[in-house]
């Protein structure tokens, strides 16, 4: 593996970069050192595809080992892909020497600062708990980059082809849960059908529910797990699980801990859905702790090779409440104005909810932005 790297993180490493070493594209990473929240991070960005890999918090023991560290934010960030281990396995030991050398050409440094750029779009995504970040390195690799040739490219589509041209076969095929996902309306329907791997975490959980019922991620929310939710437990429908005890809330911020509860509270930061699911099959979603949508999400079966690289949303029906609604009731109120022309709210409501982003549930506009998720 030919680690490209800037002045800055040579002088970091403190070793004499090889000269006129030659690697394959695919097998060669043009790589920086940049502070992100006073942390040092390293964003590697592969020549062939534009793929990005980002290590976070990389402390001043790590950069004696950074070798190692580098192979295995590249394999934690494909296994996350859902890429098959021997694939990965594959690529690693194609290249398996770690080389460092000096930046090759102004045009690969310049697409290395651009990928370092959209890291700062995403800071939810960088916490400290972990140096290998490869939820924030596939969304990045998810960005449209113009590749010199008067067209566009997905880096991760780029670099599937790749691989699999690599592997000789379908590179994708990890376990993944189809769940119902049913929001709690009073007199009216919303629910979608999704399928998702598990070796995603819940925050990309949130984000999968957030494009699949069309909210605006403006808003705090959390997962809460309750009695009964195991296999063989006493609740018989997913809707019932309000009715008994929680036992478990992974929460997304900090500030949820400055309010008392009597069940265990984690940070959903890196936890992983397969920690929880099969082993609960039931369990609650709630956005916006103010208009307390809360969603019932049950497991329906276990996929033991699940041959895509994201989330699809198989159907559903219903539309989502505009954001800040009022909640429930509020919704209600909504839908009776909008249901009469001569109501006097009438014009406003109808531009109100225009501007909240209130439309028709749309299955294929979904899937389109899964894939990207």
């Amino acid at each position: 593996m030919l680690i490209q790297c800037t002045k800055k993180l040579l002088e970091q490493l403190d070793i004499k970069p090889v000269s006129g070493v030659e690697e394959e594209p695919l097998f060669s990473w043009h790589t920086n050192l940049i502070i992100v929240n006073r942390r040092k991070t390293l964003v590697l960005v592969n020549d062939l595809t534009r793929y990005v890999v980002v290590l976070y918090g990389v402390k001043g023991k790590d950069f004696k080992k950074i070798d190692e560290l580098i192979l295995e934010g590249i394999r934690e960030t494909l296994r996350e892909e859902g890429i098959k281990e021997e694939v990965i396995e594959k690529y690693l030991l194609s290249s398996q020497n770690v080389t460092f050398a000096k930046t090759k050409d102004r045009t690969s440094v310049a697409r290395m600062n651009r990928a370092c750029e959209s890291l700062y779009f995403y800071p939810s995504d960088l916490d400290a708990t972990n140096i290998f970040k490869p939820r924030v390195s596939r969304r990045v690799s998810r960005l449209m980059v113009g590749d010199g040739k008067n067209r566009y490219i997905h880096p991760n589509e780029e670099m599937y082809k790749n691989l699999e041209g690599l592997a000789g076969h379908p590179i994708f095929g990890s376990r993944a849960v189809q769940l119902k996902v049913t929001l709690n309306l009073e007199g009216n329907s919303a629910w979608r059908r999704i399928v998702v791997p598990l070796n995603r975490t819940f925050p990309h959980l949130h984000d999968i529910l957030q494009f699949a019922f069309d909210w605006e991620d403006s808003h705090l929310h959390e997962f809460t797990f309750y009695e009964g939710g195991k296999p063989g437990g006493h609740s018989s429908s997913p809707h019932q699980s309000l009715g008994h005890k929680p036992v478990l809330t992974l929460v997304c911020t900090d500030e949820a801990f400055n309010y008392p509860v009597h069940h265990e509270r984690i940070l959903e930061m890196g936890v992983k859905l397969s920690e929880y699911l099969p082993a609960y099959q039931r369990l609650t979603y709630t956005y916006d702790l103010g208009d307390d949508w809360k969603h019932e999400i049950e497991v329906e079966k276990t996929i033991e090779e699940y041959d895509a690289p994201h989330p699809i949303c198989l159907e559903g029906e219903g539309n989502t409440p505009p954001e800040d609604v009022g909640g429930s009731g509020g919704y209600e109120e909504f839908l009776k104005i909008l249901a009469d022309p001569n109501h006097p709210d009438y014009q406003h409501m109808r531009h109100w909810g225009r501007m909240q982003g209130y439309k028709e549930f749309d299955i294929e506009q979904v899937n389109r932005f899964l894939k990207r998720v």
